[in-house]
């Protein structure tokens, strides 16, 4: 996906999903705990309403707050702004959809898969279906295998093969662990609730060791 009109397309749509599912939720499943640790629905929410607009002062200014730890000031943005009415987070999730900008210390090729992984911790834990185009979760693999940290899934996930069973992408070399290209990304980036829809030997490891934890 290197046209940016596509990848752009890309985001636009996933954010448009995003605030389609936020609406039909009720008041008690905006409080949830959502995968992201830390975070509840609502913070999440207020992630995904707040990059296309946020500045690297924003960041600046809550840094000392949050002991300028990089994962801090992403958590204490996303709360403050998660604080806000439900009504008016979906409204600027819809109004940024197509923004194609965000802080100038970040990076906007993260924009894409960032913004699918935030949905599925959303969905996931409310038992909700929000469906991912297995073209944007191939482009979301490529950029988080790619881009160290903080996920650093390459290190992470050495000695083990990646294959996506629902398109054409796989890494690594030693068992495999297979599966559809959205559950590999969540696993790439340090979710482990898609274990059970993976398969091969690297993900009875993988599921194994994390049996034991």
């Amino acid at each position: 996906m290197d046209d940016s009109d596509l990848y752009w397309s890309a985001v636009r749509a996933t954010r448009l999903r995003i605030a389609d599912l936020l609406e039909q939720l009720t008041p008690a499943e905006w409080e949830q705990e959502s995968l992201c640790r830390g975070w509840r629905v609502r913070d999440v929410a207020g992630h995904i309403a707040l990059v296309p607009t946020l500045t690297t002062w924003d960041m600046v200014a809550v840094a000392p707050r949050a002991r300028f730890s990089p994962d801090r000031i992403n958590t204490v943005l996303a709360r403050r702004n998660g604080s806000r009415d439900p009504a008016d987070l979906v409204a600027a999730i819809r109004s940024h959809a197509g923004t194609r900008r965000t802080a100038k210390v970040l990076d906007t090729r993260d924009a894409l898969f960032d913004v699918i992984v935030h949905s599925q911790d959303i969905a996931l834990p409310l038992a909700r279906q929000l469906p991912v185009p297995v073209e944007h979760s191939r482009e979301g693999l490529r950029r988080v295998w790619e881009m160290g940290w903080p996920f650093h899934a390459e290190r992470r996930l050495a000695g083990f093969t990646l294959r996506a069973t629902d398109t054409d992408w796989a890494v690594g070399n030693g068992p495999e662990i297979t599966g559809p290209a959205l559950a590999l990304l969540l696993l790439s980036t340090g979710r482990t609730v898609c274990l059970d829809t993976l398969q091969g030997d690297g993900a009875d490891r993988l599921k194994s060791s994390h049996a034991h934890r």
